[in-house]
């Protein structure tokens, strides 16, 4: 990957209808390193379906998707599985495997895409569940876990191994309280060292009281993804159409 290669692209990417919640149109989007998408969306499979496009999950019917200079669909599978290594995700539903413990959980993803040994990646897991108010790695089941503290589990499997880029669906809302701040502290983090990272949200108030820097700010609507205009670029657009009516 080239310093000026973007860390994700979706260059006119279409996939086909019939295999995800997403909208039958093409999606573009650059993320450069150190950049934050915010992604507005009340639908929770629509999120779902674009972290998956992003991942290189969905067939696509035309464009393209590259993911750290990496065109997925010309991949083969060793390289497909590296390279998801470095994706970390927080999705909307947890996507805990019940048979397994916790922090089985949490390492099993890192094990499986990639050869980082094992007592380094439970000393970091470690240390992002403390910095996420854990008191340590998680070792029980993931059904008998506390909603909160399962959702700090969740944190910590997302951002472990330091991904370049991080997907988290998983909307976060002012009854987060206690894990607003670690969670943007990590995310903030991951930025600084050139990770790029797409925020999903029911409603962006929360990240604009944050005021967290954000490179895009987008819907995702039926026809795709667009720019939310803020209030300023609303009364500007507003003024220009009225001058236009009045000349």
């Amino acid at each position: 990957m080239k310093a000026t290669d973007p860390v994700l692209e979706l260059a006119a990417a279409r996939p086909f209808f019939d295999q995800s919640a997403l909208p039958n149109t093409r999606f573009d989007l650059r993320l450069m390193a150190g950049e934050c998408a915010l992604v507005v969306t009340h639908d929770a499979d629509r999120a779902t379906a674009l972290s998956d496009l992003c991942s290189g999950m969905l067939d696509l019917r035309d464009g393209a998707v590259r993911f750290m200079g990496y065109n997925w669909s010309e991949l083969g599978h060793e390289q497909t599985y590296a390279l998801r290594g470095r994706i970390g995700r927080l999705p909307q539903r947890g996507a805990w495997i019940g048979m397994l413990r916790t922090h089985i959980n949490i390492l099993l993803p890192l094990l499986h895409h990639t050869r980082e040994p094992l007592d380094s990646l439970v000393d970091q897991a470690v240390e992002l569940a403390r910095q996420v108010g854990l008191p340590g790695l998680p070792i029980g089941r993931p059904e008998a876990m506390p909603e909160a503290d399962l959702m700090r589990a969740a944190c910590v499997r997302a951002f472990l191994g330091e991904p370049r880029l991080l997907l988290l669906e998983h909307s976060i809302s002012a009854d987060s309280d206690e894990l607003i701040t670690p969670l943007l502290n990590l995310l903030t983090r991951a930025l600084d060292r050139g990770a790029a990272a797409i925020c999903f949200t029911r409603d962006s108030r929360l990240w604009r009281t944050q005021a967290f820097p954000l490179a895009h700010h987008l819907h995702l609507l039926e026809d795709g993804l667009n720019p939310v205009r803020s209030v300023r670029e609303k009364s500007r657009q507003r003024d220009a159409t009225e001058r236009e009516r009045t000349d």
